[in-house]
């Protein structure tokens, strides 16, 4: 299904094909105040909010959330409760917690959603590919054989096998025995 269009100047020669993926969701990314707004990964003391804000997790030092445009099913965001930008700001204590907290986010991945191996980074610095780079925060990303399929590779589209309200109330589940 593509609409074809002529090149410039009558030279049908070459056909353009324009495909439609339709994500709904990101229009409340699209329209929201990204500019004015607080910081995404300070929790701040409404617990009231988590679900939408899909925070898995709030510690004294650390705090667990979905990612809202993920790279993979299940995609974590793990952040000190402390607003840096990097490693270097964090006392010994907020750094152990904050590992603490990757390695727990790890292992209930592996028992809720029994991935085969993960992507576990983070970016500090603009020009390494923060897009959020005044608080520093790690990823992990869920991999299974196969996921970055035809779909990823031809038609730079990720395919997410589980609505993430699903998959949150399933994790959160399992956050919550942490408290």
């Amino acid at each position: 299904m593509g609409v074809e269009s002529e090149i410039a100047g009558g030279d049908v020669s070459e056909v353009i094909l324009m495909k439609n993926l339709w994500a709904p969701w990101r229009m409340e990314y699209i329209l929201s105040d990204q500019k004015g707004g607080s910081c995404i990964f300070c929790p701040g003391s409404d617990r009231g909010q988590d679900e939408e804000r899909l925070i898995l997790y709030v510690g004294s030092l650390s705090t667990v959330m979905m990612n809202r445009f993920p790279y993979n099913n299940g995609h974590l965001l793990v952040a000190p409760i402390q607003h840096v930008p990097g490693l270097d700001q964090l006392s010994d204590e907020e750094s152990l917690d904050l590992l603490s907290m990757v390695r727990r986010s790890i292992d209930i991945l592996k028992s809720m959603m029994k991935p085969e191996g993960f992507n576990v980074g983070l970016n500090l610095g603009h020009v390494a590919g923060a897009g959020m780079e005044d608080h520093m925060h790690f990823h992990i990303v869920p991999r299974w054989n196969g996921d970055t399929n035809y779909m990823t590779v031809i038609g730079e589209v990720r395919v997410i096998p589980e609505h993430i309200k699903e998959t949150y109330g399933k994790l959160r589940t399992e956050f919550d025995k942490l408290y």
